[in-house]
């Protein structure tokens, strides 16, 4: 195990809290950039330490436009996470990828537009390289989990991020499948622009609920349908963190992880041109280069 290891899971509809810990906490963290969606729950797992966050709050209390990805993210890095796993529910846009599969995206169009999006801004400018949003070593590691755990999976997909938190219409179903994108969610955007920017390795794992509106032969998405294998989902998410959890510990490249670099050559602002109070709020997320 590696000291310097410390395993984050933000946990979507139907993933409110890991079994199997020890020593667990739940632990309220301060961040200049407003509320978390809940406290975080600080455990072991076989010895391992890891962070989970509810991404709506126990009860499902936070809707996706409301969710402070900004805090969320702010805080799993305050407590020292290195490598973070989402785990989503999301709508299939491909026949293929039936309620109950698992998705281990690669890549995301985002089209919301309620969120703040980024931890810089005016009087400190930073521009990070999304073009690769996930870390592939991580999806590597979840692959192979999804494999020992003889859970269903695709390698590779395009999650469309949308406002929500109404489902989409069937025009707008429609249009995404000839974009090519392969499910349809609410929630990893801003969320994996913001881990970059943390310099956190960050991985989407998307688990299919319904098939959005544009089957022809399946009805319309409903909160009942999506509950029905939300359940089935979150069973299977806890056997994939039990199995994920030691690989990405006993991976030795971790820590040389190019996503942990991501802000090397990102800051733009002079440092004498800095505003200082916001210096002050990145003091967790950009600390590492704004004291070099």
């Amino acid at each position: 195990m590696k000291a310097d290891t410390v395993i984050g899971i933000i946990g979507g509809s139907g993933v409110y809290d890991i079994e199997g810990l020890e020593n667990i906490n739940w632990i309220k963290v301060e961040s200049p950039f407003g509320e978390p969606s809940d406290e975080y729950l600080v455990g072991e797992f076989e010895g391992l330490k890891i962070v989970f966050l509810p991404r709506h709050g126990r009860g499902h209390g936070v809707s996706p436009s409301h969710v402070n990805y900004r805090a969320n993210i702010d805080g799993m890095k305050r407590l020292g996470v290195t490598d973070l796993v989402s785990v989503s529910a999301v709508g299939s846009l491909r026949e293929d990828l039936a309620p109950g599969m698992f998705v281990v995206v690669d890549q995301f169009i985002d089209r919301t537009f309620a969120r703040e999006k980024s931890f810089f801004g005016k009087g400190l400018v930073a521009h990070v390289s999304v073009a690769h949003p996930v870390c592939s070593r991580l999806g590597d590691h979840i692959q192979s989990a999804l494999r020992v755990s003889d859970i269903g999976y695709v390698r590779g997909g395009t999650y469309l991020v949308m406002e929500g938190p109404q489902f989409s219409t069937l025009a707008e179903s429609k249009l995404y499948r000839e974009w090519g994108c392969d499910v349809i969610g609410m929630t990893n955007m801003p969320e994996a622009k913001l881990a970059r920017e943390a310099e956190i390795c960050y991985a989407s794992v998307a688990m299919v609920t319904d098939f959005d509106c544009w089957h022809p032969d399946h009805e319309d998405v409903s909160v009942e349908q999506v509950i029905r294998v939300l359940v089935g989902n979150a069973e299977k998410a806890k056997t994939l963190i039990s199995e994920v959890t030691p690989m990405i510990h006993a991976d030795v490249s971790g820590p040389a992880c190019s996503c942990k670099q991501a802000l090397e050559f990102a800051l733009i602002t002079a440092p004498d041109a800095r505003d200082p109070n916001l210096v002050k709020k990145l003091d967790a997320i950009a600390g590492r280069v704004m004291k070099a």
